[in-house]
């Protein structure tokens, strides 16, 4: 893919062979910033993991730098109300089926009490490619709607390894503290190492790089490779 100038000159400052401590990384992508909008800053991690393998889980950055989410939950009666009470931006059960059916979808993430998933199954094909059904795993299925609402505004986010092993996720943007990043990164990073499978044999995070929204990648130590 053709790259352009500024983006050229930015990795000409970059030593492609270091890994960087992660403060100064952060610090980089800061100075070599060219776009005229706040870029994003994205983590991506390089896992060793066998095919089969998936290595998925939520948590809350301790440092926030996107708008509140519009929550969508699917619940009804007395759950439906706790939900309104607790700040969802729309709640309803079969309405709100028919309305995603028909195309809409003006909402970031979809919770579900577990006696809606039956029918919310039903809209796999359209909530499941934009990576919006409810699931178990991220805690976006359950009762408890408060807790879960509570953490979402928080700015809960969901990190998943894809096909070839790789997680990407957006830990800050380029115009925060480099502290306040560096904190999210190793939030990540530990939670990521914490759900190492059992029987990964050698070295379980290979590679870990930021890059911001329009800049070349740079990579960073993990905490047993740091000085």
């Amino acid at each position: 893919m053709a790259r352009g100038k500024k983006y050229r000159e930015a990795l000409t400052r970059i030593d492609r062979q270091r890994r960087y401590e992660p403060e100064e990384a952060v610090k980089l992508l800061k100075e070599l910033s060219y776009a005229k909008f706040d870029e994003t800053i994205e983590l991506s991690m390089n896992l060793n993991l066998k095919k089969s393998a998936t290595v998925r889980d939520t948590l809350v950055l301790p440092n926030q730098f996107s708008g509140e989410k519009k929550v969508l939950v699917f619940a009804k009666g007395e759950k439906a109300d706790e939900a309104r009470q607790a700040g969802a931006a729309y709640v309803g059960d079969d309405d709100l089926i028919e309305k995603i059916r028909d195309g809409w979808l003006d909402f970031d993430v979809a919770v579900a009490t577990p006696d809606m998933m039956k029918d919310v199954g039903r809209l796999g094909p359209i909530l499941g490619r934009r990576g919006l059904m409810p699931n178990p795993k991220t805690q976006t299925v359950t009762f408890d709607l408060a807790a879960a609402l509570a953490e979402l505004k928080k700015g809960r986010v969901e990190f998943r390894s894809d096909k070839t092993g790789v997680i990407h996720l957006a830990v800050g943007k380029v115009s925060m503290e480099p502290s306040k990043v560096v904190e999210n990164i190793t939030a990540v990073v530990g939670e990521v190492e914490r759900r190492r499978p059992p029987d990964t044999k050698g070295e379980f995070v290979k590679t870990v790089a930021v890059s911001s929204t329009m800049g070349p990648g740079v990579k960073i130590a993990t905490t047993g490779e740091q000085e």
